[in-house]
């Protein structure tokens, strides 16, 4: 049997074709290129340090694979190892109390996933709507600040990953991830994110994915219940016993002795009900800022300098980081290139701002959050939940300043540094709607925060040329990049309330599309077991 070839670390300029990656390959190997009888791409990404290069891992079959190895001479080469496959949990009876999945984001969906492919028959409740009158509600949000409190960028199927940028990066190795990756491309999402390093599906594709992922759990038997609300717990004897939730048609109960609650980073209601049944919580730290918007363009020339432009380049991001005189750190977050600051509030009379991208990434401006690290000491109060008061100042504030309408307060960088409010946009035009209002944003921050983003401006500056351009635009606030709380579980994956799995972002447990689905079929394999 033919063993495969691992080459890593394959450089090729912009453009180059398939036919320049065999021929490398043989390069490296030694060999004809008919020698190579396969070659898969197992990961691809983009080295811009100096010329900007497209760097490739593959995997190759070979004439006598043996020979090649044995008179090779470029580390890059070894023998391909399979990596362990995720093998789900087998199937098992159906209990008579189904399993009861609580938010349909990332988390919630993927641990439905898990538990109806094992036989379990899950009800999920879900408090928003489908994604397709979701999208509606999102859209007449977005053109004219008509506020719906259960259908928007926070709540809703697919939770507020399915309007960002459908990043799927994660800095942790869980054969999960894989299994995870498949299954969206299987829904319909680009194939190339099983083997780019930055892999993103974008919103457009996210959508089409969420209606085919919602359709298989269905097949398996999944029973899923749209606009309807967790509001209660039924605790007996110290253990979970039911829930109560409401629907259209009002509140109900439900026997349940396993709850998979996936709440997502915003669910406040829920929080503060968990809070006043005694459930262990715990405020954690988290970061907020502002999102700070630049000409797509204008970072492409940053970055890849002459190939600026090159059709066979994705659209250029960055990842920046620095730490302050002070002890704070100020660092780039969810960015979304060529793609658009969003509205994403989920209570009256709040600012907030996220970022989203479409898989074309083809608008004219890149945007980020700039987030500023935040503690429980700079939260005031000691309840677990003091976190979320602060979030709700910060967006109170950043709402009052932009004049009401959910129009959010924007700021140049020139003027944010000179301290002095803006008149209006330079080069780089804001893509936020409903709208802005030009003002001074050292109006709505905490002064930590924006002393520290003053600070940090110049330095990151330096980092990526531009970062700190006079035109390029802040828009407040960014208070949602992660959950406030966590909810402590054991090594079961329960809280202290047994029969409760806390899981996914909200619950303190992951930081992003992947990590939060992986982490939901990391409880629902815990579920199982206890069956």
């Amino acid at each position: 049997m033919t063993r495969l070839l691992k080459i890593e670390n394959i450089k090729l300029p912009p453009g180059a074709s398939t036919d320049g990656l065999t021929a490398e390959a043989a390069r490296l190997l030694r060999v004809r290129a008919a020698d190579i009888l396969s070659l898969r791409i197992l990961r691809r990404s983009v080295d811009a340090r100096e010329d900007p290069a497209l760097v490739y891992t593959v995997e190759a079959a070979v004439r006598d694979e043996a020979a090649v190895l044995k008179r090779r001479r470029d580390k890059r080469i070894s023998l391909s190892v399979p990596k362990p496959a995720y093998v789900p949990p087998g199937p098992r009876p159906a209990p008579e109390t189904p399993p009861v999945v609580a938010g349909a984001g990332p988390a919630g969906l993927f641990c439905a996933l898990v538990l109806a492919r094992a036989g379990l028959r899950p009800i999920l409740l879900e408090r928003g709507r489908g994604v397709e009158a979701r999208q509606t509600d999102v859209e007449r949000f977005w053109s004219t600040g008509q506020l719906d409190l259960t259908s928007n960028v926070q709540f809703g199927e697919g939770g507020a990953g399915a309007f960002s940028d459908g990043k799927l990066n994660t800095g942790t190795r869980d054969p999960r991830h894989r299994f995870i990756l498949e299954q969206l491309v299987s829904c319909g999402a680009p194939p190339d994110i099983l083997i780019d390093a930055r892999p993103h599906v974008g919103t457009d594709y996210l959508h089409i994915v969420l209606k085919n992922l919602r359709r298989e759990l269905l097949r398996l038997g999944a029973d899923i219940r749209f606009e309807t609300r967790l509001t209660d717990l039924d605790i007996r004897q110290g253990r979970l016993a039911g829930v109560v939730a409401e629907g259209p048609a009002g509140a109900y109960s439900l026997p349940c002795s396993r709850l998979a609650l996936c709440p997502g980073h915003s669910a406040r209601d829920t929080f503060a009900m968990l809070h006043a049944r005694g459930l262990s919580m715990e405020a954690k730290p988290f970061a907020v800022g502002v999102r700070i918007e630049h000409r797509q363009a204008d970072c492409d020339a940053a970055q890849y300098k002459r190939y600026a432009g090159h059709p066979g380049l994705p659209a250029s991001s960055y990842k920046l980081f620095c730490h302050l005189s002070g002890g704070r750190s100020v660092f780039s977050f969810c960015v979304c290139p060529g793609g658009e600051v969003v509205a994403a509030a989920s209570e009256e009379r709040q600012v907030v701002t996220n970022g989203m991208s479409e898989f074309a990434r083809s608008r004219a401006n890149i945007n980020g959050a700039l987030l500023v690290n935040v503690t429980p000491e700079d939260f005031g109060g000691n309840s677990p939940l003091a976190g979320i008061e602060f979030q709700r100042r910060l967006e109170q504030a950043a709402y009052d300043l932009g004049g009401g309408g959910y129009r959010a307060p924007a700021q140049r960088i020139e003027d944010f540094l000179a301290g002095r409010p803006s008149a209006g946009p330079g080069r780089v035009v804001p893509s936020y709607r409903p709208g802005v209002v030009w003002t001074d944003l050292h109006q709505c921050l905490p002064p930590f925060v924006s002393d520290a983003i003053a600070e940090a401006l110049p330095i990151l500056g330096r980092k990526l040329r531009g970062y700190d351009a006079p035109d390029a635009v802040l828009t407040a606030v960014e208070s949602r990049s992660s959950s406030p709380v966590r909810i402590p579980r054991d090594e079961t994956c329960q809280s202290s309330l047994p029969g409760l799995y806390p899981c996914g972002e909200g619950a303190g447990y992951a930081g992003g599309i992947l990590s939060a689905a992986a982490d939901g079929m990391r409880c629902a394999e815990q579920i199982c077991e206890s069956l």
